[in-house]
This record gives C-alpha cells, structure tokens and sequence, in this order.
C-alpha cells in the first residue's frame, strides 16, 4: 500500500509542477503565484480553510501576515493529492477565513501557520473558541523551539483558559483513521537541502500534541517543530526527499477525514 501512496503522490506534483510549467509559473519563496485552476469555482463537500490571523509582530512578509507563508502553493499542491488520494469531494483551490469574520463558522477544517507568532484579541479568541466547540478541528504547524512554543501556548490560553494541551497517545483515532502512522518523524523545511538538519531554532524533537473537547473529540491538532507546509510545497522538488512529503500528507489527509468524520 506505501508503494502505492509514494507513487500517487509523485504522480499528483509532478502533474502540478508540469501544469505551473505550462502557464508560466514565476515563483517567489513566500506567497508564489500560481495561476487558478479551471475549477476553482466549483462547489465542493470539502474546502480547505487557511486561518488569516495578525501577528504579535505586525505583518512580516510583504503582503499579509505569517499566515500566509507557502500560500498558496503548498496549499494547491496538497489539494491535489487529497483529490487524488481520497474520495472527498474537495476544492481545488483553499479558502483564506479571516480570524475577524463569522465565516469561519462555514468551514469544518482550518489550517493554521507559524502560531509561534500570533496573537489575539479577546473577541478573536472567544470566536475561534465557539468555532472549535462547536465541532471545527484546527490544525497548526511551521512553528519550532521552546520561545516559539510559548508564544502558540499563550494564545490557546486565551482561547482555552482551562484545556490543557497534551501529547497524541500512538492509539489515538487520527493516527489511524485513513493511513496508519505509527511510524512519524520530523518533517523539515526547504532548509534541509542546504543543511541537512531537520530542525529549526533548537526544536529537535517533534511533537504531535492536541487540545480536546469533554467528549474526547480532537479540536486543535498541533504539528510542532515540523513542517508539513513546506513538504507540499516543494514535493515537486527533484531534490526534497519523498519519504518527508509522502508523511506529511498522510498526516494532514488522516486529520481531514477525521474532521468530517467526528
């Protein structure tokens, strides 16, 4: 069965990275341009949701926030192997949901990067509390190393006071709702083609840690010191290697599923 996932996974980017060839595909590292698919506008069972949240820092990157770093390519690279991968009716292009908007009431699944930097105001954080109890899963990831843990760490203490934030038992249901993942490891960024170290800013060991409801529903899944972003984005890398995208999209597939699932 792995064999198989590895194949269709290189099968799906390599038809991405054949199509952004074709129409002219011109790159940045943070925020690249890639055109919209013809189907953008199809109505869909799933959409995937990246969280627009500020920044205790103000906005970083020229256009937007943190948030948006490997918008939206690592967002469209993922969306295609989720299509290719799943029977889940699932749009081709994400949806940005604005932490501010009650929209983000319209989405089930929510993907949120770098929250080693974020920050919220008391009615953000009572509004992404009501979306999360109200049975919405947010998954973070991209955020490294002890200072950037404790600024993640501050902002769900706004939005949950008394939930305390624990690591994922192996048996958990998400770890075996579509793939099995008992054998996880740490998902680098781009860097690793230039340094060979997996980790970032002291964060050597990663973390797939949670938040739940009474009921034992999974609300926020949290990928720690990793990077699934930057594996879906640069799959399409003849140099990143192929064991680190194929995980990081059994991951975030295996988490998908069990939102609508649960």
């Amino acid at each position: 069965m792995l064999s198989r996932f590895r194949a269709a996974v290189l099968l799906c980017v390599l038809s991405v990275a054949a199509l952004l060839a074709q129409r002219g595909f011109r790159g940045r590292y943070y925020e690249e341009y890639v055109p919209l698919p013809a189907d953008a506008g199809e109505r869909t069972e799933f959409v995937f949701g990246r969280l627009r949240y500020g920044s205790m820092g103000g906005n970083y990157y020229r256009r937007g926030g943190r948030w948006a770093t490997d918008y939206p390519k690592a967002d469209r690279q993922f969306l295609q192997g989720l299509r290719r991968l799943t029977r889940l009716h699932t749009r081709s292009v994400e949806q940005v949901v604005d932490i501010d908007s009650d929209q983000i009431f319209e989405y089930p699944w929510l993907y949120a990067v770098e929250v080693g930097s974020w920050g919220f105001t008391e009615e953000q954080a009572k509004r992404l509390r009501d979306y999360l109890n109200r049975g919405g899963l947010l998954l973070v990831d991209d955020f490294h190393g002890m200072y950037e843990w404790d600024a993640f760490a501050a902002g769900m203490k706004q939005v949950f006071p008394a939930r305390p934030i624990v690591d994922l038992d192996d048996k958990d249901p998400i770890f075996h709702v579509l793939y099995d993942l008992d054998e996880r490891f740490q998902v680098p960024g781009i860097h690793y083609l230039g340094s060979g170290v997996t980790h970032e800013k002291g964060g050597i060991d990663p973390r797939w840690r949670g938040v739940y409801d009474d009921e034992g529903r999974l609300m926020v899944a949290i990928c720690y010191n990793m990077d699934l972003g930057d594996a879906w984005e640069w799959a399409d890398h003849p140099q990143y290697p192929e064991n680190f995208a194929s995980l990081a999209y059994r991951i975030a597939i295996n988490y998908i599923i069990y939102s609508m699932t649960r």
